[in-house]
């Protein structure tokens, strides 16, 4: 078992500093692929300086100018934030992150989401993660590091591979993922955005959604459709589904 099929993406990341840092991390628990999304300040010798030896993961880390682009291929998306919000989540901690990113990594691509120093992720990019992540902090001062939050997530995912290494535990919490619906691949990140976008304007042509009414009616189903995690197959059904819909309108 490998961590090939893991990435850590950090989103509008302001301080080169905790890029250098969290390169560093990353490295001690043996994760390689850093992706960046709009960093204020890349390349940046401070960010050189904190990475003490990891280099080679700041030079090979993809800069991305969306958060869309960095999840292409990703058919697990675990989004990290401390913060509640209106639509509820499934929440899970770092050390069933670990496990979940080891089983899922060994056949399709998995990100580690990490949003920006201080305000995380947003709402819309909330509604690209299948789940998300809560560290457990003092709540008298729970304010926590981004570099941090990347050295305790990616230590479960490091231990966890430890452990289905020792255990060979992996084909069991495989076959637990995937007992519904077969084996077949989940549909991938930027297929899920194209069904979205279908989903958006087949049900504005139906004269069922109005934007400037019903403003939350798309991340309520973003978060319905991330709960169930949808295979490729029958995403492809539901397209169908779509395009007959909007033909019948026309």
């Amino acid at each position: 078992m490998s961590l090939n099929n893991i990435r850590i993406v950090m989103i509008n990341t302001s301080h080169p500093g905790n890029i250098g840092a969290a390169a560093r991390v990353m490295k001690n628990m043996g994760l390689s692929r850093l992706y960046l999304v709009n960093p204020k300040q890349f390349p940046n010798y401070e960010a050189t300086a904190m990475a003490s030896g990891a280099d080679d993961l700041l030079s090979q880390a993809t800069v991305c100018s969306s958060f869309e682009e960095a999840l292409q291929g990703c058919r697990l998306v675990l989004g990290t934030t401390a913060r509640e919000r209106k639509i509820q989540h499934e929440f899970i901690d770092a050390r069933d992150a670990g496990v979940l990113s080891i089983a899922e990594s060994q056949q399709h691509e998995v990100a580690l989401v990490f949003g920006r120093e201080r305000t995380g992720l947003t709402n819309d990019e909330i509604g690209l993660c299948h789940k998300l992540i809560n560290i457990p902090t003092n709540p008298d001062y729970s304010s926590l590091n981004v570099a941090s939050a990347v050295q305790i997530v990616t230590y479960e995912v490091m231990m966890s591979l430890r452990t289905f290494n020792q255990t060979d535990t992996s084909i069991e919490v495989n076959k637990s993922e995937q007992d519904i619906g077969g084996s077949e691949e989940y549909a991938s990140s930027e297929n899920m955005e194209r069904y979205y976008q279908h989903l958006q304007q087949t049900l504005i042509d139906i004269d069922f959604l109005h934007l400037q009414q019903s403003p939350q009616l798309m991340p309520k189903l973003r978060h319905i459709y991330n709960r169930i995690r949808l295979k490729q197959e029958e995403l492809n059904i539901l397209r169908g589904i779509l395009n007959k819909t909007q033909k019948l309108k026309l």
